[in-house]
């Protein structure tokens, strides 16, 4: 009788130290937050506003001579075309809108109402680069929607290759040579006449300003979306 009871007591403590595995899983699937849903469903009404009611073009690959060169996730654009027999290379750094134009506080009535109606005049920074053998100028420019404005002229390259801080002020239009002389200089009213010209045969004038507005107003659409898109994806997980 005893033996018997040591059994069944050896028999019940086996059974207790091995508890039997459920048939089923006991896996709890995360939920998210109300805050989460919420910030989802703004998302995703901002993400379907843009794609359907101002959804972006398909961003153009040339302009004129120029070739776009243009990377998602960046916040400018490179332009470069290539002319003439002597393998001169022209190249436009652009940035997104950095700037814009109020009318002065001073500024009569009539004209800071036109402004507001106007809406804001947006500003974009350029550098243009001129290439020819071992020479480079550079250009500092303001692009407006309507007009292309030089600020400096720079050499960016020497003939010799190397740097020069040396400037000058002896400049005759269509001298190539002439024109690298010029380091960050402030220009006057006839040179900078002169050196729109310079420019206006390769093709960097208004219109370029022109298409660099419109080109980055469809860029801006294009980074927003990629960028709400990516803190959706972020959220859902």
């Amino acid at each position: 009788m005893a033996r018997a009871l040591v059994r069944r007591a050896l028999s019940l403590a086996a059974a207790a130290s091995s508890p039997a595995k459920p048939s089923f899983s006991t896996a709890v699937a995360p939920l998210r937050s109300p805050m989460d849903d919420r910030l989802l469903r703004l998302l995703r009404s901002e993400i379907n506003y843009i794609s359907e009611r101002r959804p972006p073009y398909p961003p153009p690959k040339a302009f004129k001579s120029f070739g776009v060169e243009d990377r998602p996730g960046e916040q400018w654009v490179r332009l470069r075309a290539t002319r003439g027999a002597q393998d001169e290379e022209v190249k436009v750094d652009a940035t997104m809108f950095d700037g814009t134009a109020a009318p002065p506080p001073d500024a009569p009535l009539f004209r800071r109402v036109e402004s507001l109606e106007r809406g804001p005049r947006l500003h974009l920074s350029l550098i243009v680069e001129v290439s020819r053998a071992d020479r480079v100028l550079g250009f500092i420019c303001s692009a407006w929607h309507d007009e292309l404005v030089v600020r400096h002229v720079l050499t960016l390259r020497d003939a010799d290759g190397s740097s020069t801080s040396s400037g000058g002020r002896d400049f005759v239009y269509g001298s190539f040579c002439d024109f690298a002389l010029w380091f960050m200089c402030k220009l006057e009213a006839r040179e900078r006449e002169s050196v729109r010209k310079f420019l206006q045969e390769r093709e960097v004038d208004d219109e370029l300003a022109e298409f660099l507005h419109d080109y980055m107003a469809n860029k801006e659409k294009m980074e927003l979306l990629r960028w709400l898109k990516t803190v959706e994806s972020f959220v859902k997980k």
